[in-house]
């Protein structure tokens, strides 16, 4: 959510931040309705002060036994013109909130300007690409011929967009849940939560799903959202909270099940388990003081970097660009893994600084020692990182001529000791 206060003082740097997102000049439209609202409220203060005094001299009127026809028609006149403005107030406040909360976060001075994904300026490249002596091929290719990944089984379930995961996949999916929650949790900081997948729409309105992307969402008959990424819970546990200065940063993490439609995705990474319905996810959210939030989304984007580190999965960082930004970003960075079968990079993990956008819309402030009244907290969220595209990056750097797959070092803990997925016997292609 916006700041009006902000657009009335700097109309012209809110419409260029928008412009920067592709969007038309909108102080024009949002200030005339503020000051037709600002109006009809001050007049209807007026209204309901000129009704009261007319009431108390009705009564002194009565008392004097004086005729006071008048003032009751004048009374009556005023209370119907009190309800009349009352419900133009409302709806004038509803038009002006609908406006505010349909348009996105204005991008921070330093991201550049594009229109899309092909504008995303790269910032660095990490890790060694792997060199075969046998042709790549892609994580279903390699799953199925495992006999460890099963699609059709999937689809007979669910229908498009699942997969049936058997073994050591299945075990490789819950090791990578398990290192990265303890990484983050043992190394960078993070409190783990274990939050409800099932959310109000009050959540989904604070970290700015709703309205505008509901029919992305999963909603139940009786009015509950499956959330799209643990964003939500997480940063809605400061939903309405005041913390104390010194109480900043709260750095949260959470391995969920995530539920996405994928809407306008057909036709995109229909094979494979690239894009899907239900995927699980591990997440991190940090509440923190607005002078940090900058320091924060580095150090955030380090800690997901650190989970490809130590994966030994090449990757590069890019940042995103003002038209391939999330709505509720300032700034994003993305990580996307090195994978060898498709021969690119893909995103598996985004990481934003929301700035206030997401505070505003939840009322979640600090108080600092000294200081009279509150602040709004800033607020980011990331990846850290996404296991299905994890699991598959793992796959296509890991994977042999012979059809095996070794398993990272780092992993072989979580996987009593394997050290190679083998396929199983009496399957495979």
């Amino acid at each position: 959510m916006h700041d009006l206060r902000f657009i009335r003082q700097s109309p012209e740097e809110f419409d260029r931040g928008l412009a920067r997102r592709g969007l038309a000049a909108m102080s024009p439209q949002i200030l005339a309705l503020d000051a037709k609202r600002r109006a009809t409220q001050t007049a209807l203060q007026d209204m309901l002060q000129r009704r009261n005094e007319a009431s108390k001299q009705v009564g002194l009127a009565k008392r004097n036994g004086d005729d006071a026809d008048a003032l009751i028609t004048e009374v009556q006149s005023l209370k119907d013109k009190i309800a009349a403005d009352e419900e133009s107030a409302k709806s004038l406040e509803a038009e002006l909130t609908g406006i505010l909360e349909g348009l996105p976060n204005l991008p921070a001075d330093d991201v550049p300007e594009g229109g899309g994904e092909d504008d995303n300026v790269e910032i660095r490249q990490v890790g060694t690409k792997p060199a075969f002596d046998f042709e790549a091929r892609e994580h279903f290719d390699i799953g199925e011929t495992l006999g460890l990944m099963d699609f059709e089984g999937a689809a007979a379930l669910s229908g498009a967009r699942f997969v049936v995961l058997r073994g050591a996949l299945a075990r490789l999916e819950r090791a990578l849940g398990n290192f990265m929650v303890d990484l983050h949790t043992g190394e960078n900081g993070f409190a783990e939560v274990s939050p409800p997948v099932l959310v109000r729409s009050e959540a989904l309105y604070g970290t700015g799903q709703l309205p505008k992307f509901a029919e992305d969402l999963y909603r139940t008959e009786d009015d509950y959202w499956l959330i799209p990424t643990a964003e939500v819970p997480l940063t809605n546990l400061s939903s309405g909270a005041i913390y104390d200065a010194g109480d900043l940063p709260q750095r949260l993490t959470a391995w969920t099940q995530c539920f996405r439609s994928e809407a306008g995705a057909a036709g995109k990474d229909t094979r494979g388990m690239l894009r899907q319905h239900q995927f699980g996810k591990v997440e991190m959210v940090c509440v923190t003081h607005p002078d940090e939030s900058d320091a924060e989304l580095e150090r955030m984007t380090g800690c997901a970097e650190e989970v490809l580190k130590r994966l030994e999965v090449p990757y590069r960082v890019v940042t995103l660009c003002t038209g391939d930004m999330g709505f509720g970003a300032r700034k994003t960075y993305d990580i996307e893994a090195w994978l060898p079968g498709q021969g690119m990079y893909r995103e598996i993990s985004s990481c934003s600084n929301c700035g206030e956008f997401q505070a505003r819309r939840m009322n979640a402030r600090f108080r600092t020692k000294g200081e009279k009244g509150t602040r709004f907290v800033n607020t980011l969220n990331g990846s850290g990182l996404a296991i299905g595209r994890t699991l598959i990056a793992v796959l296509e750097n890991g994977q042999n001529a012979d059809g095996t797959v070794t398993v990272p070092e780092v992993l072989r803990p979580y996987m009593g000791g394997l050290e190679r997925i083998e396929p199983v016997k009496g399957t495979g292609k």
